[in-house]
């Protein structure tokens, strides 16, 4: 077995050649409470598409990687089902997440600001 990519603390779990399908497998863990981020290898200047720069890895916490693992092999819901959902839906009801937790999803980050910098504050 290939030695998985990893940086830090974080291990990939999903590998494409295509940024939309990570982004599905994001936003999949996501929804399931996983901390997930797409790091892309991709050479996007000359749109590469072989070899190890085509690479675009779905990275988790490596406490996760098991329970992400197991997530991304179970089988997606049908059209069939997804249509049933859609129809039962409220559309009344509340936003599933707040914009914190979205950006926080996007960029990995454990804790997120959206609150406007203080220019009185020294820089970071």
């Amino acid at each position: 077995m290939d030695t998985p990519y990893t940086a830090e603390d974080w291990i990939s779990v999903f590998s494409t050649t295509t940024d939309y399908e990570a982004d599905l497998v994001r936003d999949r863990l996501a929804d399931a409470g996983i901390a997930a981020v797409v790091h892309t290898q991709r050479d996007h200047a000359f749109n590469l598409t072989v070899g190890e720069l085509a690479q675009v890895h779905v990275m988790v916490p490596k406490a996760y990687a098991d329970e992400a693992r197991a997530l991304i092999a179970t089988p997606a819901p049908s059209d069939d089902e997804l249509e049933a959902a859609a129809l039962a839906a409220d559309p009344l009801a509340p936003d599933a997440t707040t914009p914190e937790n979205e950006a926080r999803t996007d960029s990995g980050s454990e804790s997120i600001s959206l609150d406007v910098p203080d220019d009185d504050a020294p820089a970071a």
